[in-house]
């Protein structure tokens, strides 16, 4: 099998290694060292993006790695930055964000400064499939460190809520539908109706239940 491990230069080898670069070894049994910046894809099409001594990237399918490398794969999670807030414990690991016509698995690598706001939809609603292009360029043209948008969905298929997401071109992480029950009961935003657009400080306190204003929501989240 070819590989697909490029080995450094002798140069670079000789270099002190930092914390970040590691061995990888791949199922020939050829070692070199890389640092992990990035999984993608998901079962038999997971891989690792490496970065090089050189500055240059290399992708690595997990499936040519040995069993060794291949449990770091799976076992890599991005740094996450930012202050913590009670929305952490649910959000962590259970979000997704369209990448193309699929869900990918999603991290919040910089949590939001000042506020969360949790986008309550479906695909079914048609007065959401009217707001949600309005709310995609608010949050192209608006977004910063300060919030993140976090789609709450109310679709019972995760296909028609993967279907939404690619129609619509959402840029903002989506909360996977089977978590959805166990959010809603952990945080009551007391939605009755779609689409709601409901604005939380990072204690879980409700800003505003009005975020459909988007003129108002400008001026709170900049």
């Amino acid at each position: 099998m070819k590989t697909r491990l490029i080995i450094l230069s002798s140069i670079a080898l000789a270099m002190p290694l930092s914390a970040a670069f590691e061995s990888w070894t791949n199922r020939e049994g050829k070692t070199v060292q890389l640092e992990l910046v990035e999984v993608t894809g998901q079962g038999a099409e997971k891989a690792g993006v490496f970065a090089m001594r050189n500055g240059r990237k290399v992708t690595i399918k997990k499936a040519d790695l040995n069993e060794e490398s291949e449990k770091k794969i799976d076992a890599w999670r991005p740094k996450i930055s930012g202050p913590a807030s009670v929305f952490d414990e649910v959000l962590d690991s259970n979000l997704v964000i369209i990448d193309g016509e699929k869900f990918k698995d999603h991290t919040i690598a910089k949590r939001p400064a000042k506020y969360y706001v949790f986008y309550y939809t479906a695909s079914w609603c048609g007065p959401c499939r009217n707001f949600t292009p309005t709310l995609v360029e608010f949050y192209k043209k608006n977004k910063t460190d300060n919030f993140e948008i976090v789609l709450i969905s109310c679709d019972r298929d995760p296909n028609a809520m993967e279907g939404y997401a690619a129609k619509d071109k959402m840029p903002w992480p989506n909360l996977k539908l089977d978590q959805v029950g166990a959010f809603r009961s952990k945080f009551d935003h007391g939605v009755s109706g779609i689409p709601s657009v409901i604005v939380c400080d990072l204690k879980g306190n409700i800003v505003t239940n009005n975020g459909r204003d988007l003129a108002a929501l400008e001026q709170l989240v900049k």
